[in-house]
């Protein structure tokens, strides 16, 4: 097997993209790139043994010094010089004992299979206790729960015996492997390592069936970040990871602008083009430092192929939308069923923080709908791309026009009206909300979370035949819960979901049917709809529910309290499943 040593200074080049328009990276002082410096820079192969994306430790000979998970952690290791543990002095990084005849080896299951194309072997702070020499071994093993016994089977060897010096980067790249999940990291004969970063390309995991919805962006499903326009604090790259991470870290995000209509961007290639539908923006953990708003562009290239932010190829598949804080958000894509797109551009105002981006959709023509993945309470289910999951049979093709429904969020609902929500976390709550303490202490206040009119309101029970509108005033529903004494009417089992659909005024001042939207609202979440919104009548999902309507209407019946219309397209609602 052979291998190129790269230097430092040509690392981002060949193994990522810089922050700008063109692959290569000129570094004045390359001698002098700090490891922060280089986090700077975007990866665009993806990480493949990181804990990030589900890589683990699952053996290793020796760990007597430090213990071998540390090598996969996402941070830079840092000194803990001075400081000492039971067995001698402490480092972030794999050590094991003195004085072994052969060598020392520690295994590792990737986060997913792949196939390698370098590695990134870092000593940093083991000066004196580092590991002489290293090679890499590795193997596809199948796909089970349990990983297999891997201490007698057969390696390959994909990097062969090289030398590594005190407290520095070693940047290695070998020629492009077969699919891998596996790598076994030798070191001669012991020592210490801080990071082992195996460097490659995502195996994609797709649904074989094209009318499955997934998120084509992904990691897991070949989704790759291709450009940002800035990554000072966070790498675009970890914004199609798994899960919703653990701190602000592992998010993407951009430095402080200064300057009056600044905007920040990335491009993410989706792991195969399809027909989008939904988009969920996710600002977890990022709280104070969270983009203003953000729009969506999508098109159509082919693969390999980079476009420019400022190309004309991009269509705006969602306007410009206002974001909150520490929470996921949920659109509907404005795209036509037939179109297809390969890439889309996330364009946040002014800066601020990101921590994941789903784009949900299909390979093919489907009458299922990105709802089909919207948990019963109410939650876009989070399981991750596998095998197993991809797997899922796609509903009957309806003729019908299908709107998915997506859970109500504050800022999705802007357009139409108000929610009316606690948060636990006060600093989740809607930019500018005033928060007291009630009760003593005991209970939080949020006030004016709408601010009511004199409101006429119609209860009812339909499906999406009829939308109505109450032209001079506002209204809220706010859903009361159950119990109550024993003997009164109060519901003992009370519905945990209910649809709110609404729909802007059209030219010829009936609803415009191409600006429906759907929402699945908690029994923890109440709506203010704005003046002379049309919306469908309260339709509750599962179990019957009480609700507070706080109204004031003439009382004769006329269209000044409610105007009604009946809908001559056929609609359709896709219901999660509760």
């Amino acid at each position: 097997m052979s291998y190129q040593r790269v230097l430092l200074d040509a690392f981002p080049t060949t193994f990522g993209q810089a922050t700008g328009e063109s692959r290569a990276v000129s570094l004045s002082r390359p001698t002098l790139l700090s490891l922060i410096s280089f986090l700077f820079y975007f990866i665009c192969l993806s990480e493949l043994s990181s804990v990030a994306l589900g890589g683990k430790i699952i053996n290793v000979s020796d760990e007597f010094f430090a213990a071998a998970f540390h090598l996969l952690l996402v941070e830079p290791a840092p000194s803990l010089k001075g400081q000492f543990g039971p067995n001698g002095a402490l480092y972030s990084g794999w050590e094991s004992r003195r004085h072994n005849p052969t060598f020392d080896w520690c295994i590792i299951r990737l986060g997913t299979t792949g196939t390698i194309v370098g590695f990134d072997i870092d000593t940093s702070h083991f000066n004196g206790n580092e590991a002489p020499e290293v090679s890499v071994d590795a193997l596809l093993a199948p796909d089970s729960e349990s990983d297999p016994d891997l201490t007698k089977v057969t390696w390959t060897e994909i990097l062969p015996k090289v030398q590594l010096g005190p407290s520095s980067r070693h940047l290695f790249k070998i020629p492009d492997t077969t699919r891998l999940n596996y790598v076994k990291l030798n070191m001669y004969p012991d020592g210490g390592i801080a990071r082992f970063r195996v460097y490659g390309h995502v195996a994609p995991v797709q649904p074989v069936a094209d009318a499955v919805p997934f998120d084509l962006a992904h990691v897991f499903a070949g989704g790759r970040v291709v450009f940002t326009s800035d990554q000072h604090f966070g790498v675009g790259s970890n914004l199609i990871l798994p899960g919703r991470g653990k701190d602000m870290g592992d998010g993407w995000e951009t430095k402080r602008s200064r300057q009056k209509g600044h905007k920040d961007w990335v491009i993410i290639q989706l792991g195969t083009p399809g027909r989008l539908q939904v988009a969920e923006i996710d600002t977890a953990h990022f709280k104070g430092n969270f983009p203003e708003s953000c729009e969506l562009h999508g098109c159509n290239l082919a693969a390999g192929d980079v476009p420019k932010g400022d190309s004309d190829l991009w269509v705006q598949i969602l306007s410009r939308v206002t974001l909150g804080p520490h929470r996921r958000h949920f659109f509907q894509l404005d795209t036509n069923p037939v179109d297809m797109f390969s890439h889309v551009k996330v364009t946040i105002y002014p800066d601020g923080g990101i921590k994941r981006v789903r784009i949900i959709g299909t390979k093919g023509v489907t009458g299922q709908v990105a709802a089909a993945i919207v948990s019963g309470d109410g939650l876009v289910d989070t399981e991750e791309p596998s095998a197993g999951n991809m797997e899922r049979t796609a509903h009957a093709v309806t003729r019908a026009k299908v709107i998915p429904v997506l859970t109500l969020t504050h800022e999705a609902f802007a357009p139409y009206g108000q929610v009316i929500q606690a948060y636990g976390d006060h600093a989740a709550a809607p930019r500018g909300t005033k928060i007291t303490p009630a009760n003593g202490g005991t209970a939080s206040k949020f006030h004016k979370l709408a601010l009511l009119q004199p409101v006429a309101v119609e209860n009812g029970r339909v499906r999406l035949g009829v939308l109505e509108r109450h032209p001079y005033t506002n209204q809220a529903f706010v859903p009361m819960g159950g119990g109550g004494f024993e003997g009164d009417e109060t519901i003992r089992e009370p519905g945990r979901r209910y649809l709110v659909v609404v729909a802007s005024n059209g030219e010829d001042d009936g609803p415009d049917l191409r600006t429906v939207r759907a929402f699945v609202a908690s029994a923890g979440q109440g709506v203010v709809y704005d003046t002379a919104v049309w919306h469908q009548p309260m339709t509750v999902l599962d179990n019957p529910m009480d609700f507070t309507c706080v109204e004031t209407q003439i009382g004769n019946g006329d269209k000044a309290d409610c105007e009604v219309v009946e809908l001559k397209e056929e609609t359709e609602l896709q219901i999660p499943k509760g």
